[in-house]
């Protein structure tokens, strides 16, 4: 069956959406996933040629995307990317902040470039391109807005301080969002993974195990059983995404097989 005759019925069945982060891995399982449940898909990315890998995977599954490169911590690059997504799909009422990366490092050796550099891709991106949905949603009659947190937003790691930082400042993003544009008619929500099955992911397990860490095998499975996969984490984000979401509003939705929980 087609991803366009499904979409009929779809979950998010005449949602227009945007991604930011949506080239590769969690960014890309949760574009394939919105628009196998009928929504149209704008991906923001810096990546060039995996952005367009991306909507080209979507269209061949019969669904409808656009790739937009923009670099998300420069606001007229974001601005850009949202005017060619309402040119191209009409107003969004779906945003899936993703954007994101990382620096495993020892505090006493980060450098304020390091700490600028971590918070203007984590944090003033989002900064930016919420302030612009925000404003639109609500001229548009609301929506639902997912910022990607992490489980290390209330949870202290060594060798991660700014990336700890930046995810607890994102996740009180969404928080106050919940709570300032409500009666506009806006849901958002953090969503707040563990370890995922990533090129990112991956390699912040590689270079804390270089570190003298065990995540590989013993301290995964002490913490959240195995490694989650990225369509996992896809499918928290579609129903946030989505009105059977409807009452979830400012929620940290944590997708780590009860690491949070176990402390």
């Amino acid at each position: 069956m087609s991803m366009q005759s499904k979409s009929a019925a779809g979950r998010l069945a005449g949602k227009v959406a945007v991604i930011t982060g949506g080239a590769t891995g969690i960014g890309r399982a949760t574009a394939l996933a919105f628009a196998r449940e009928g929504a149209k898909v704008s991906i923001f990315d810096i990546q060039i040629e995996e952005g367009f890998e991306t909507v080209d995977l979507i269209r061949k599954a019969g669904g409808e995307a656009e790739f937009f490169q923009a670099d998300l911590t420069k606001a007229d690059e974001i601005d850009r990317a949202f005017d060619g997504s309402i040119a191209a799909f009409g107003p969004y009422n779906v945003l899936f902040n993703h954007a994101g990366t990382i620096i495993v490092k020892p505090l006493h050796e980060t450098t304020e470039e390091d700490y600028d550099w971590l918070m203007d891709v984590n944090v003033k991106s989002a900064f930016l391109v919420c302030r612009r949905a925000v404003r639109e949603m609500s001229e548009n009659g609301g929506g639902s807005i997912v910022i990607t947190s992490s489980i290390a937003a209330e949870l202290g790691y060594a060798l991660e301080s700014v990336y700890c930082m930046s995810k607890g400042a994102v996740l009180q993003l969404a928080r106050t969002i919940s709570t300032e544009y409500r009666d506009a008619g806006i849901r958002c929500n953090a969503v707040c993974p563990g370890f995922v099955e990533t090129a990112h992911g991956l390699k912040e397990i590689a270079e804390l195990d270089a570190a003298g860490q065990e995540w590989e095998v013993s301290g995964m499975a002490a913490t959240q059983g195995r490694i989650c996969y990225p369509e996992e984490v896809a499918a928290a984000v579609v129903f946030l995404a989505s009105d059977e979401a409807s009452f979830v509003n400012g929620n940290a939705t944590y997708v780590d097989n009860g690491w949070y929980a176990k402390g």
